[in-house]
């Protein structure tokens, strides 16, 4: 399967259908390879220009779905005129009914330990047969050396072959990539899925995510918190439009 990538604001990004992209990571998990998968939105292909870290962890992912409308719609506009959004919460959905469907077992690394508790109460409801085969919720800071072995050891363990990974950007990237030369599991960062999922966090109605407002309906939910992010990265993505509009690369 050869599938194309389109530069955007200096990272490249696959333009890739839903099937493509399930067929693809239920392979890598059934093969046992180590592989990441990020999904990036206009937060993640702005810091990654002033993130040398977050731009090269992005660079070894062996797949960068469109994630956020504004990307997609971007896409469109480059010459994949087909191409749709893939946000890593939808895509963690879509993926845990096809590792249901072939007997393959998940792991679930992120967020708090009650969110990750009513996580697992929705999944057992919505996927009865899916093997969940290890969660773990890791503190607030970073992990020492000892505290980081032991989650890949336990990880290791437990059978998984898919962890879905949701440490929030540029976190859960950064430590997808620095973990993929010890753990033979498909890593995918799905940002805010579990609180998603869990019913923990409310998402924008499907209506506000179809034209591209999903960021607005968050900020509104946590304004606080997002005000500056939303404010800088939606600003830098709008003054970067123009540029990015007058190349075609990846064609």
């Amino acid at each position: 399967m050869t599938i194309q990538s389109a530069e955007l604001l200096g990272s490249h990004i696959d333009a890739i259908s839903w099937e493509q992209a399930g067929t693809k990571i239920m392979q890598w998990a059934i093969e046992g390879r180590s592989r990441v998968v990020c999904a990036c939105n206009v937060h993640t292909l702005i810091n990654a220009r002033t993130d040398p870290d977050l731009a090269k962890a992005i660079a070894s992912a062996d797949m960068r779905t469109p994630d956020g409308a504004p990307v997609a719609w971007l896409m469109r506009k480059l010459g994949w005129p087909e191409q749709q959004r893939i946000s890593g919460p939808d895509l963690m959905w879509y993926l845990l009914g096809e590792a249901q469907r072939l007997d393959i077992p998940v792991f679930l690394l992120g967020s708090t330990h009650s969110t990750l508790d009513q996580l697992s109460i929705q999944l057992r409801s919505s996927f009865p047969q899916l093997i969940l085969s290890g969660i773990f919720s890791p503190p607030f800071r970073p992990m020492d050396q000892q505290e980081d072995d032991e989650l890949r050891q336990a990880i290791l363990d437990s059978g998984a072959k898919v962890v879905f990974v949701g440490l929030g950007c540029p976190k859960q990237e950064k430590w997808m990539a620095a973990h993929r030369v010890n753990l033979p599991v498909v890593m995918i960062g799905v940002g805010a899925a579990f609180d998603y999922h869990a019913g923990t966090l409310a998402r924008a109605p499907a209506s506000w995510q179809h034209v591209g407002l999903e960021w607005l309906y968050r900020l509104a939910m946590e304004p606080v918190r997002l005000c500056g992010r939303y404010l800088v990265t939606n600003t830098l993505f709008l003054l970067s439009l123009p540029g990015q509009l007058w190349k075609r690369t990846g064609l």
